[in-house]
């Protein structure tokens, strides 16, 4: 393998890379699993016999949008003193 075969090569690993990287941080996979939590959530809610599964659904969905809003500043906390 020559180098432009091998240079190519990575090039194409890193733009995989950074797509799954971009699609880690993004909205839309922060609100399909949000979703998600909440279907499953009032599902799991309305079995056991909950009452109001709908809106008690909200707590664990609300945590999870919360985390996702918080982990990036905590994040930057963290590797600050590292640099």
């Amino acid at each position: 393998m020559d180098l432009e075969q091998r240079v190519r090569k990575i090039e194409e690993r890193n733009a995989g890379v950074e797509a799954d990287k971009a699609w880690e941080t993004s909205w839309v996979r922060r609100l399909l699993i949000a979703l998600f939590t909440y279907i499953v959530a009032s599902i799991f809610l309305w079995y056991i016999g909950v009452p109001n599964p709908l809106l008690n659904a909200l707590v664990p969905t609300g945590g999870f949008v919360l985390s996702t809003l918080t982990i990036s500043f905590f994040k930057n906390l963290w590797l600050t003193p590292r640099k």
